[in-house]
Parts: C-alpha cells; structure tokens; sequence
C-alpha cells in the first residue's frame, strides 16, 4: 500500500484527488490536507464581489464529497513540507508520513510586496471567497457614495484575466444602477500593452480588449508599478519600453481592486531543491521535483518563467484547463511508479479561458498556452457570459459527483482538438 498525499483543495487538489483515486491501486490511500474545509470555485469570485453570486454558490464542504469517493481528508494547514523524511508537519502538531506528495496548494499572495496593498490595506481582492466577500460588501457602500475606481494587477502579477473581468463586470453592475457616469475607471496594469495576459497576446487580444475598454470607458496605463497605497490614493509610476519612469501618476479611488504577485506558501518556501527564489515548487516534463522525485506538483503553484522579459516584471498565469492537464498526468505518472514503470505522459499545457464581462464576454484558446502555439483564437460575444454562468454550473457539479471528466466532455474537446495529454 502507498500513501499520496495532496496538499491543498482548490480546483488543482480536489480534480487531483478525484483522479488519483481513480489512477491508483485500490489498497492505496488517498488523503487530502487542506487549510480551508471547503472548495471553492475561484473563477466566480468577481461575481461574489458584486453581490451578483452568495459565498454558499460558490463552496462546497470538502470532506462530505471526498469521502464518499473513499479519500480522506484533513482540514489542517501544512506549517512545512519536509521531502528529505517524507513528511508533513502540520500547524496543529500533526505528523503526515507520505509515500508520494502532490502539492497542489495555490499561492501565497504577496500583498506585502506593495506598502498599502491588499485587505489588510486600502484595496480589495477577489483572489479567495473571503477576500470576494469583503469586496462585495465595500461594493455595497461605494455604490451609496460612487467615486473614482482603479483596478487591475500590480507588478509581478501573473493572473491578469480576473482584472479585465472585474473591471467589466463592475461596469456592468455601475450601468445597471444608472450610475456609471459618477465613476471614473482606470485600468493599471503591468502588462506592456492590454491584451497581453502574461502570454504575450492571445490571438486579436490586445485590439479587441482595448476596443472594449473604449466602448466603457476604461482609461487604462500599462507598463505601470504601483509604489504604495494609501487611503483613496494609489501612486504609480508607469514605465517605457527601455523599462525608464516616463510619468508618476497620484490615481483617486473611492475603490480599488488589484491582483497582487504570488508567491510560494510558507511551508515550502525556501526548502532547498523543491522551489525556486520565489517559493514556487520546480518540476520536471512530468510534474515531478528533480531533487524529490516522490513530490509532484501542479497548478499555480508550480514554477514557470514568464513567457518574455517585459519592461515591468509580469508572470505567467496558470489557467484552468492547463491545471486539468497537469492533474491528468501526475495521475498516470504516479500509477506508472506504482506499477514499477518510468514515468512517460507529459501534460499538454493547453488553455481554454472564458471571460465574462457583465453582459458579455471574451474566450481564448491557446493551444499550447505558452508560444509558440499551433492554435491561437479570441473571440468575444454574449455568449461567453452564457457559457460561463453555465461552465460555473457544470464545474460545482463535477466537484460534488467526483466525476473530473465525463465522457461528453472528454468528446466535445478532442473535437476541438483539445488533449491534456502529449
């Protein structure tokens, strides 16, 4: 019998836990261990944050569902990883002994990086339920007394679409409420042009958003680092392409919402060959650290360099589908080690995002994510809103049946030419 551990229960470590009950031997263990006793459903939280969605639509207790398909589970967070014993140790004292660990925790959201960032500053997020829930509450009061908004991704971001989609979405909600024209909205953004993603575009991305922001209204200043932040005032200094300070901008808000730059959680980081300088786990082709062999990783939390050196420095995001793919063959790679063999599947790294903008919307598919690609397509419409309030649907669903991929699903996206699988 071995046992694998998954640490973390987001949409990386509940798909990963399905699917390795499924890929391993039926006297293996399975355990989850997680610091929250819920999943959540991240991609909603922009709704959340505009009272559009309750925190109960978009969660579901963890324990209930993973038991039922036979995986225990711990709501417990790791205090720190220690892959030279093949252990966990956990913040209440707990021990964990592995056989094999997959971390699958997200990230650490380095708020502190900006002076002034965050909840525990002068902005909100949308990056957890929680943060989601506190947003929508100071939505609640900004929209009583309407002001200035700015919104967007700090320096070092890597997660650039849920800033577009709130931007728009807020919008929305502003239009519905006949108030849109008390509120000025900037855009601010590391990213050297709109557009860019932290992908260096995405087909017609950078003139379809820009377009979009126009139609809003949006003003937006790209190649921008946020200083600080203090009460209704952000300071942002935005860059040329020689990577020079060509203005300093004092930006009002009366709100503000920005993504902040990852990092690796505290209980791995700085652990000596399981993470890079910045905390995120280093893998081979096959989802496993080269120095740990029996750790695998997937999902944010996994270490890849950006796409292209930019004038501010953005990251690369980790986005849905690419984390299924991951998730599919760390599964099958693990079951090979079990059964005696090497490791051979290598996950394809394919991205279908959708993007909802209130009333509409915008989807890419980038085949694979990082370029060069051998699909590379972005279209917008109304559509894209149906399909996400649907895709939002279908996912919880998933989560609460343990079923990662149906075969209708599996069928419709080899269609598409959609693998997760080299």
């Amino acid at each position: 019998m071995a046992h694998i551990v998954i640490l973390g229960a987001g949409v990386g470590g509940m798909t990963m836990a399905y699917e390795m009950r499924e890929s391993a031997r039926p006297e293996d263990k399975v355990t989850v261990i997680s610091n929250n006793s819920y999943f959540q459903f991240t991609p909603s939280n922009p709704w959340v944050a505009v009272n559009w969605r309750k925190r109960d639509d978009v969660t579901i207790p963890a324990a209930p569902y993973l038991n039922k398909k036979n995986i225990d589970f711990i709501g417990v967070g790791a205090a720190r990883v220690h892959p030279e014993k093949n252990q966990l140790e956990l913040t209440d004292g707990q021990v964990v002994d592995y056989d094999f660990l997959i971390i699958a925790t997200g990230p650490k959201l380095a708020f502190d990086e900006v002076p002034g960032l965050g909840p525990e500053g002068h902005t909100q997020s949308v990056c957890t339920v929680d943060h989601a829930v506190n947003s929508g509450r100071a939505w609640d009061d900004f929209v009583k007394n309407p002001g200035p908004i700015v919104v967007g991704a700090v320096q070092g971001a890597s997660c650039y679409g849920p800033a577009y989609e709130f931007a728009m979405i807020m919008d929305t909600d502003l239009r519905r409420r006949k108030i849109r024209d008390r509120v000025p909205m900037t855009y601010v953004t590391a990213e050297p042009y709109i557009g860019h993603l932290g992908l260096g575009g995405v087909g017609d991305s950078k003139g379809m958003l820009e377009s979009a922001m126009r139609d809003r209204h949006i003003k937006w200043i790209c190649n921008a680092k946020v200083t600080k932040v203090e009460a209704g005032k952000m300071f942002v200094a935005e860059h040329n392409d020689k990577g020079e300070v060509i203005k300093e901008h004092e930006l009002p808000f009366a709100y503000s919402m920005m993504l902040p730059a990852f990092k690796g959680i505290d209980a791995v980081f700085g652990v000596e060959g399981l993470t890079n300088p910045r905390g995120f786990i280093t893998i081979d082709a096959f989802q496993r650290n080269p120095k740990f062999p029996n750790v695998y990783s997937v999902g944010v939390c996994v270490a890849i360099p950006p796409v292209e050196v930019t004038p501010v420095p953005t990251g690369t995001p980790k986005t849905g589908y690419m984390i299924e793919s991951m998730v599919t063959a760390t599964s099958h790679n693990i079951r090979a080690v079990l059964d005696g063999r090497e490791p051979t599947e290598k996950a394809t790294w394919n991205a279908i995002c959708l993007a909802d903008f209130g009333d509409t919307g915008a989807a890419f598919v980038a085949l694979p994510q990082i370029p060069p690609r051998n699909v590379n397509w972005f279209k917008e419409g109304k559509w894209v809103h149906l399909a996400k309030i649907a895709f939002e649907k279908y996912f919880m669903r998933k989560m609460k049946k343990g079923s990662t991929e149906p075969l209708y699903e599996k069928y419709v996206l080899s269609l598409l030419g959609v693998k997760k699988l080299k």
